[in-house]
């Protein structure tokens, strides 16, 4: 559930295909994020998930399969 959520926002974002996101899709490679896009993807889902991702966190994070485990390892029950 996770995974598709974060692939709609992604899909949205980056005007992409859900179909093409996979958990191994880069997120500045295959994407073509930017720091600032990045910012706004946090923020999206920071917002949707409830969850805070640090900067420092970010950084650590290249795939959406990462991102995933990560909001899932801290979403907020």
């Amino acid at each position: 559930m996770v995974l598709e959520k974060v692939k709609m926002i992604l899909s949205s974002q980056f005007d992409v295909e859900e179909a093409n996101i996979t958990p191994q899709t880069d997120i500045a490679a295959d994407l073509g994020a930017d720091s600032l896009d990045v910012v706004d993807m946090l923020m999206s889902l920071e917002d949707e998930f409830d969850v805070e991702i640090p900067d420092d966190q970010i950084e650590q994070i290249h795939t959406v399969g990462q991102l995933v485990s990560y909001i899932e390892e801290h979403i907020k029950k």
